[in-house]
C-alpha cells in the first residue's frame, strides 16, 4: 500500500482537538507552501487564506460556526476567502507575475490574457464568485493531503455563517468573502471518532467505466 493511501486512511475530520498542542512553525510553513502550490483554474488563485490565531477573534467566530469546539481548540483556524467579483485587475496582476517569473515579454502572453478576460470578466458577479469558491476546494485538497503526510489533523468545515465571518473578520472591506473553513492541529485522545472505521462507497458504487 502506498504512503499516500496509508495517509488517506489515517486522516479523518477531527471532532475534538488537543488544545495544548500547537503545529510547529516548520510544519505550518510546509502546509502554507502546499496550499500555495495548489492547482487552480488558469492558475489564477482567486482567494486569500487567513490564519486566525487571535483567541478573541476565534471566540467570536465559534457561535457563528454552529458552536463547534474545533474553532477554539485547534492549533490554527484557516479561513479560505474568495476575491469577490474577480476581473481584469486580478488577471492583469496574474500576468504581471507570469512575465516576471518566466522572464517573457507582455506581447508573448497578450492573446491568452485577452482570452482569460473574455471568459472571466464577462461573467455575472454571482457566477464569478461561485467559480472562485470552487477554487478554494482545490487548495483545501492540497492542505488535507500535505497535513496527513505530516500527521497533522485537519477538519474541513462548511458549518458556519459566511456573512458573519465577513463581518467579524472585516473581509468585505478587503474585497473578500468567506468560502470555507479548516481547523488544523492534533486529535484529542478523547475524540472517539478517530477509532471509527472509514465509511466510503465501494469501487463498484463509485466508479463508472465507459
Amino acid at each position: 500500500m502506498s504512503n499516500f493511501i496509508q495517509d488517506a486512511n489515517w486522516r479523518y475530520a477531527t471532532k475534538k482537538f488537543d488544545a495544548t498542542k500547537k503545529v510547529s512553525t516548520e510544519d505550518l510553513n510546509t502546509l502554507k507552501e502546499a496550499i500555495r502550490l495548489s492547482s487552480s483554474s488558469y492558475g489564477l488563485q482567486p482567494y486569500k487564506i487567513l490564519f486566525v490565531e487571535n483567541p478573541e477573534l476565534r471566540a467570536k467566530l465559534q457561535p457563528v460556526s454552529w458552536g463547534q469546539s474545533q474553532i477554539v481548540e485547534a492549533s490554527h483556524l484557516l479561513v479560505f476567502a474568495i476575491q469577490t467579483n474577480v476581473g481584469d485587475t486580478e488577471i492583469d496582476a496574474y500576468f504581471k507575475n507570469v512575465t516576471e517569473t518566466r522572464q517573457i515579454p507582455n506581447e508573448a502572453i497578450a492573446g491568452y490574457s485577452s482570452f482569460m478576460k473574455s471568459k472571466i470578466s464577462t461573467l455575472p458577479e454571482d457566477a464569478k464568485n461561485i467559480w472562485a469558491s470552487k477554487q478554494t476546494y482545490l487548495a483545501l485538497g492540497n492542505l488535507l493531503n500535505a497535513a496527513a503526510e505530516l500527521k497533522v489533523d485537519v477538519t474541513p468545515m462548511e458549518g458556519f455563517d459566511p456573512i458573519q465571518y465577513d463581518e467579524i473578520l472585516g473581509l468585505s472591506a478587503l474585497g473578500l468573502h468567506a468560502s470555507l473553513v479548516a481547523t488544523i492541529g492534533y486529535r484529542s485522545t478523547e475524540d472517539d471518532t478517530q477509532h471509527y472505521a472509514k465509511v466510503r462507497k465501494s469501487n463498484e458504487d463509485l466508479f463508472i467505466t465507459l
